[in-house]
């Protein structure tokens, strides 16, 4: 099956409440969340995280979406991991998805992180022979000990990390999807991570990567699309962003 994402006109409105509330609010939250405060015709103020944004990606690209905070990379993201559905457009993608920034939904805080973990192998469609399978590797690789036992809401974060990042990365991604490199847990379980993670993205059909890190981008990427409050200010191959980066 051939890998690819193209997205026509797409655009993402976050309701908010209606626009007779003070205006003061408006510009406080229009500021806090830098998307665009708009009104709609039932009278109802949204913040539009997504405006007119098309782009087509196929198999082998990597794509980087850079920005400042707000500009709409997340949102983007979790549109692309199926977390919102877009407000407008249109969103065709062929491939298995795998995101690092939706793996938190479906989790049980009651449950055990042993549970969680076949939970969330479930939603992956993966039968119960490749979950058995792989059940004692992300176990091993979490470093959660005795805790794996314990239920999810008395982790740490740093532990919710480690769990999250294991089961993210055991399974095979056609499209992968991630917010930022790798912010898993402490500084040793990082760097125990890091060659995982170069392998996993490696073995992946085409990546989808939200980031400020100006290197990480021309080592890993050959495509950028730049957001400035959910719309696009750039989008092409990496040769030619390097160029646009140097005139702005």
């Amino acid at each position: 099956m051939s890998v690819s994402i193209d997205a026509n006109a797409l655009g993402l409105d976050y309701p908010l409440y209606t626009v007779r509330a003070q205006s003061l609010r408006n510009a406080v939250i229009s500021a806090t969340v830098g998307g665009l405060l708009m009104k709609t015709q039932q009278d109802v103020t949204v913040v539009r995280a997504i405006s007119n944004l098309s782009f087509s990606l196929k198999e082998g690209d990597r794509l980087a979406l850079v920005g400042h905070n707000g500009s709409g990379k997340t949102s983007l993201l979790k549109v692309l991991a199926g977390v919102y559905s877009p407000t407008s457009g249109t969103l065709k993608i062929s491939g298995r998805i795998t995101s690092m920034i939706s793996m938190s939904i479906g989790l049980d805080p009651d449950a055990s992180g042993l549970r969680n973990i076949n939970t969330l192998l479930l939603m992956q469609s993966l039968s119960r022979r490749q979950i058995a399978e792989r059940v004692p590797k992300i176990v091993e690789f979490s470093e959660l000990g005795p805790y794996i036992h314990m239920p999810y809401k008395t982790y740490s974060a740093g532990m919710m990390a480690r769990l999250m990042f294991a089961v993210g990365t055991a399974i095979e991604a056609d499209i992968l999807l991630m917010d930022e490199w790798l912010s898993a847990g402490d500084a040793n379980f990082r760097e125990k991570a890091s060659e995982r993670i170069e392998s996993f993205v490696g073995s992946a059909k085409m990546l989808v990567l939200g980031t400020h890190d100006f290197k990480l981008v021309q080592r890993v990427c050959n495509k950028v699309l730049v957001l400035d409050s959910g719309r696009p200010a750039f989008y092409g191959s990496l040769n030619d962003w390097l160029s646009w980066s140097s005139t702005q």
